[in-house]
């Protein structure tokens, strides 16, 4: 029999390696969160240290007994644990209880990456699980208006809600930039954030898609509700420097394993996040709808996936 000559030969992975590590990107994310970190010690004090501390070692200290629970070699050293524990945090009031940020951190990394094998895995932004859990059981616990009793700043997002723009009308761009609003103790320290985003950016730790496409998404949709009735809806700039939009836009929503993967479906995917950050805003009961906003797109990460190129050769 004449020997088969191939046209084509594919081998088995590893293919090639681009030379980053899970611990580097890691490494890079936890820089990149510093700044942001630093000026809620600022801003909140000791609260800030203890919620932040509580739940990066929470976090890890779960994800070490899930792998031994498992049968697996821990991989803890790989930061991913540490990261999801601080973006956690990011999201919390300075207020937040010690068996709240226990509870909301343990739960991030056992339901939001674990139950779906770990790293890689997860169809949701792991630290989003957690607060969404804390949201729904103990929503006075996690009431951002509760951390008034502990500092002079005010709730710009509340005071829209309940009195509307002309409640916010003091509030000046700059006072949003360096944090001095209340809302996740480590995600309203925006002009922070927003550098720390820069830097992902621009070492790739991030699909840039994605964040361009949620903060296009909110400023065309927070621009639209405006320009049709501006006595009942904030500007468009003050929607993107309040809450968590910065942090959502450039930390949560750029989750490898829950956005899709392609530059195309990443920009729907940024600008569907954004466009359903304002629509909370205005018609739902949460005065901050980024964590929600960012979960339900997450739902259609897959369905975005398969938007693909043509295959070559196909017509």
């Amino acid at each position: 029999m004449e020997p088969l000559t191939p046209t084509l030969t594919v081998s088995t992975p590893p293919f090639a390696h681009c030379g980053k590590t899970v611990n580097k990107r890691m490494r890079a994310i936890l820089l990149a969160m510093l700044p942001a970190a630093a000026l809620a010690v600022y801003h909140f004090g000791m609260d800030a240290v203890r919620v932040m501390s509580l739940a990066t070692a929470t976090a890890v200290i779960a994800e070490f007994v899930s792998d031994m629970v498992m049968g697996r070699t821990s991989q803890v050293d790989d930061l991913h644990g540490f990261t999801v524990g601080l973006g956690f945090a990011f999201l919390l009031p300075a207020s937040a209880p010690w068996w709240l940020v226990v509870f909301g951190s343990t739960t991030s990394i056992v339901l939001g990456k674990m139950m779906f094998g770990g790293l890689g895995g997860s169809p949701l932004c792991a630290p989003l699980v957690g607060w969404a859990v804390c949201s729904l059981s103990w929503a006075n616990h996690m009431d951002i208006d509760a951390a008034m009793l502990t500092s002079e700043l005010t709730y710009p997002l509340s005071q829209l809600k309940h009195f509307g723009p002309q409640a916010v009308a003091g509030f000046s761009l700059n006072d949003l930039l360096v944090g001095r609003q209340l809302g996740g103790l480590g995600a309203v320290q925006t002009g922070a954030l927003f550098i720390g985003g820069i830097f992902l950016s621009m070492r790739k730790h991030i699909k840039v898609a994605v964040p361009v496409g949620m903060l296009a998404g909110v400023l065309v949709t927070a621009g639209i509700f405006h320009a049709s009735n501006p006595q009942a809806n904030a500007p468009a700039m003050f929607h993107l420097l309040t809450g968590s939009v910065i942090f959502g836009a450039f930390f949560l929503a750029t989750d490898s394993s829950s956005s899709p993967m392609r530059k195309i479906p990443a920009l729907l995917y940024g600008l569907l996040a954004g466009v359903l950050v304002v629509i909370i805003r205005v018609y739902g009961v949460y005065p901050d709808g980024v964590p929600y906003a960012i979960l339900l797109a997450n739902l259609t990460s897959p369905l975005l996936d398969r938007i693909k190129p043509k295959p070559f050769g196909r017509n």
